[in-house]
């Protein structure tokens, strides 16, 4: 049994996240979910680390459901469910996948979630096409420029970064608060 009041500890979100995704970029992708998740959450009134742990953990049956997406996200609710994590982090995982699950983002972290998750992708992408391949280096107007672009990430879904205009987060802020907590974990990202 888990010392957090979320029913995981980060380090064993952690250790089930690595279990389950064994490619560093679906690993990177977590971590850097994390990341902007701790820091949406106060914004909100938020826990971060229970909003990280969402983010963290959105994708441990990737592997599994990638040819089944309307298994995604269930997979990963039966295994945090048996190992007693809070509720409000697994529905917050299911509903990132609310399109092929059938269900609606109705909460705040539903949407957060699928904003931050998607805008790693965008972000990385950017990131690898600078000289200095640095997140860092990134700009809001470049970022932007790129999105606008349908062939710049091309599986990146831009509708879902902008679902962070529907929980009062324009674009152009979303954007930078993403940057800066990638950044954070830049070396961890090797970005």
């Amino acid at each position: 049994m888990s010392s957090s009041p979320w029913g995981i500890t980060r380090d064993e979100a952690v250790a089930l996240m690595e279990q389950y995704l064994e490619t560093d970029s679906m690993r990177k992708h977590c971590l850097a979910s994390e990341a902007i998740m701790r820091d949406l959450a106060p914004r909100f009134g938020g826990d971060p680390d229970m909003w990280g742990l969402a983010g963290l953990l959105h994708d441990v049956d990737y592997n599994e459901t990638k040819d089944t997406m309307n298994q995604h996200g269930l997979m990963t609710a039966s295994i945090l469910e048996k190992r007693g994590v809070h509720p409000e982090i697994i529905d917050a995982i299911k509903h990132h996948n609310a399109e092929n699950l059938g269900l609606v983002r109705s909460e705040t972290i539903h949407i957060a979630l699928t904003a931050a998750e998607t805008i790693t992708g965008m972000l990385v992408a950017a990131a690898l096409i600078n000289p200095d391949k640095k997140l860092s280096s990134l700009k809001v107007k470049s970022v932007k420029k790129r999105m606008k672009a349908k062939e710049f990430a091309r599986s990146v879904n831009r509708d879902h970064i902008l679902l962070c205009e529907q929980i009062g987060i324009p674009l152009d802020e979303f954007i930078e608060l993403s940057i800066g907590s990638m950044c954070k974990i830049a070396d961890t990202l090797g970005l």
